[in-house]
């Protein structure tokens, strides 16, 4: 929806109200906003996202209401209103009341979630029964509200933070409104925190050429990804998955770099765009990637890598499941067998594993998000377990960690052993990328591979030349952002240096994008979740 004349001029409409209105009423303009942009994606789809927002804002009004309750007696006792209690009834009337509270939590978290699973999960739950069954299976018509899974995440971080105190509930229903549904962030992230947006979402802004101009800048930063980059190869893409039989062997590899840097470009492409239209707003969105593709291995991957997401699944899951009643039960049974450290580590290890199957299946209502998910768990555990043997390496070699050649196939390697997993991703069938997988081996010959096939893929030769300085470029920005941002340094430069590289930019973008009808490109990859 970013790439299209509609939300140009939705955009541009509500920059300029923005900044003309008083500014006490610009988070109500934002909010009126948020409802036009969503109705326009579906008609049906703000009952969804209302639902979860007015159901989280009562949740956490009744939360506060438990523990002022709780105060309030507190209070009371100290004050001498209230008889002094004696230890066990103090702790019962404290149980009683944070029972009451953790009761409200776990409703409205359950009704949220359930509404996720419902409308994304229930085919592929159906289908799976029909196959046992030996059914036919009939798709169910269902709604899918545009970006569910990222508002419901953020809604749901809101209601735990509330829960466990972390932050104060929003008293205002229309701004809390506005937390759950800031429209730049529903189609793709980043799953941003209430602590942390609420500090610019609701202030008052005044306008400040600097940042409307590194807004407009990584807007339009991510136009030339999308654009660019990404919808270019995609063309390519298209046609390597349209017949898997055919692009086998040298094919799979080249189409597993094809995807990563089509899903790079485009998922980054549209996190830009949207810390852009925000920071246009005078709104700060955290950032969602830090050149994941310079990492060392695949735990510093995924700390690079849709980081909001990341943090999320290990503040809202990992860590109430590690150390959880069952999990503790689990390391009491196992310590005797394995020692108190290897029982803790089985603690660790299946909440590990839980969290890559959620975020597996988070992805997608399919069993390859589910092998993704669970791959990418088992290898960071395999790459815990021979923590030692790694150390024991560099003791062994000290001179050749610090060397450039071994930092660099680190990085090459973490960077294949990725595209390998994201095979689960590319086919979208698991059968078929596990053999995809083995005839990359089994069938791999580069001369299959010639300057013909690949043009026969849907790109001329100027088009992988625009798509390979594409990706220079972004390499080059990449090694830059390294010293600090970007922006800052170009910004300081003479204004003909200045507006000659974003006017260069601009033109680019203009000239060699891949545009639809009506300025309507591909939607972004990350949409679908």
């Amino acid at each position: 929806m970013f790439v299209s004349y509609g939300f140009i001029a939705f955009m541009l409409v509500a920059f300029v109200l923005y900044y003309l209105i008083p500014r006490r009423f610009q988070w109500m303009l934002l909010l009126i906003a948020n409802f036009l942009f969503y109705f326009s994606a579906g008609k049906y789809y703000p009952i969804f996202i209302l639902v979860t927002a007015a159901t989280v804002y009562g949740a956490g009004m009744m939360m506060a209401r438990c523990d002022r309750e709780l105060e309030r007696y507190a209070a009371g006792v100290r004050a001498g209103e209230i008889p002094k209690p004696s230890r066990d009834e103090k702790k019962a009337r404290k149980k009683k009341i944070n029972g009451k509270k953790k009761r409200w939590m776990l409703l409205c978290l359950f009704l949220n979630l359930g509404i996720l699973a419902v409308t994304k999960y229930t085919n592929f739950a159906v289908e799976n029964v029909q196959n046992i069954a030996g059914g036919e299976f009939t798709p169910i018509d269902l709604i899918v509200p545009l970006g569910i899974s990222f508002y419901t995440f953020q809604a749901v971080s809101y209601l735990l933070d509330v829960y466990w105190n972390k932050c104060a509930p929003q008293k205002n229903f229309f701004r809390f409104a506005l937390y759950v549904t800031f429209f730049p962030q529903l189609i793709q992230g980043p799953i941003s925190r209430y602590g942390d947006l609420s500090q610019t979402l609701y202030g008052e802004h005044g306008f400040d050429w600097k940042q409307v101009r590194f807004g407009l800048e990584r807007i339009l930063w991510g136009y030339f990804k999308k654009l660019v980059v990404a919808d270019r190869i995609g063309i390519a893409m298209g046609t390597l998955l349209e017949d898997p039989e055919y692009y086998t062997g040298g094919f799979v590899f080249v189409g597993m770099i094809f995807w990563a840097v089509q899903l790079y470009a485009d998922f980054t492409g549209g996190i830009d765009i949207t810390i852009g239209i925000a920071q246009v707003f005078g709104i700060h969105v955290e950032e969602n990637f830090i050149r994941p593709f310079f990492s060392k291995n695949i735990a510093e991957y995924w700390r690079r890598w849709h980081i909001t997401m990341g943090t999320w699944f290990r503040d809202y899951l990992f860590y109430p499941l590690s150390i959880s009643r069952p999990m503790k039960n689990i390391t009491t049974a196992t310590k005797k067998r394995f020692g108190m450290g290897g029982a803790r580590r089985v603690a660790v290890y299946i909440s590990t594993m839980v969290v890559w199957l959620a975020t597996g299946i988070w992805h997608g209502a399919a069993w390859h998000f589910v092998a993704w998910g669970l791959a990418n768990g088992a290898i960071i555990l395999f790459s815990e377990e021979c923590a030692p043997l790694y150390e024991k390496f560099h003791a062994r070699f000290p001179k050749l960690g610090i060397s450039w050649g071994y930092r660099a196939f680190q990085v090459i390697r973490t960077f294949l052993l990725m595209c390998c997993l994201r095979l689960f991703d590319t086919y979208a069938d698991l059968g078929l990328a596990v053999k995809q997988f083995i005839h990359m081996f089994t069938q791999f010959r580069w001369n299959q591979v010639t300057l013909q096939e690949l043009v026969d893929l849907g790109l001329g030769k100027k088009d992988y030349l625009v798509v390979f300085l594409g990706v220079l470029l972004m390499f080059a920005v990449s090694m830059m952002g390294r010293r600090g941002s970007v922006r800052e340094r170009i910004s300081k430069k003479p204004y003909a240096v200045r507006y000659g590289i974003f006017l260069a930019l601009f033109f680019i973008t203009l000239l060699f994008g891949i545009y639809g009808v009506g300025f309507d490109a591909k939607q972004f990859i990350y949409n679908q979740f």
